[in-house]
């Protein structure tokens, strides 16, 4: 997968197209490829964590090819880092996060997407992760389209945000008004 930059276009792809480009090549990366990526990305957040003594963590279950980061939350659970993972409860909503330990069961939200299955421990992580389709150099998130991250991250108190992305997907556009930056993107 190359890295794209749009910059030099007189029209530059719309946001879907980018997207639906991002994503087949994403799901296109040789099993091999993809799972040293993943192995150097869970290095990379990994040091990043404990170098920041994160104690708690609001992951992502991945999905469409994004970085599996599950031999990580066993690693970190095994290490006392309280996990939880997003939940819609309710569409055009900010997210809420459900205290999660890797193996607990899993339903579809309220999007659709598989969540904990259990809503009865919500909590506010310290950091959290935002799997990215696309980001650019402004540390903006290309994602699906739904908002939910952007809706969470205009909170306030905001927690830590942490895009996670492979390095090739990188690329150029421009951030509509609701965007809001992550606070730092880790990548292979």
């Amino acid at each position: 997968m190359k890295q794209r930059r749009f910059s030099t276009m007189k029209n530059p792809p719309d946001k879907a197209d980018l997207r639906r480009e991002l994503i087949a090549a994403r799901r296109t990366m040789p099993p091999d490829v993809k799972s040293q990526a993943d192995e150097r990305i869970i290095a990379a957040l990994s040091a990043w964590l404990e170098s920041h003594q994160a104690r708690s963590l609001g992951g992502y279950l991945a999905m469409a090819g994004e970085p599996e980061l599950l031999p990580l939350y066993q690693s970190l659970a095994a290490r006392g880092i309280v996990l939880a993972m997003p939940v819609v409860l309710e569409k055009q909503r900010p997210l809420v996060y459900q205290r999660w330990l890797p193996g607990e069961p899993l339903a579809r939200d309220a999007s659709g997407t598989m969540a904990p299955a259990r809503r009865d421990e919500l909590m506010q992580p310290e950091v959290m992760l935002a799997p990215c389709i696309g980001f650019n150099a402004q540390a903006y998130r290309l994602g699906y389209g739904g908002g939910y991250f952007d809706r969470t991250l205009a909170q306030f108190p905001r927690p830590k945000a942490l895009g996670i992305a492979y390095k090739t997907t990188r690329v150029d556009f421009a951030p509509d008004a609701h965007d809001i930056p992550l606070d730092l993107i880790i990548t292979d």
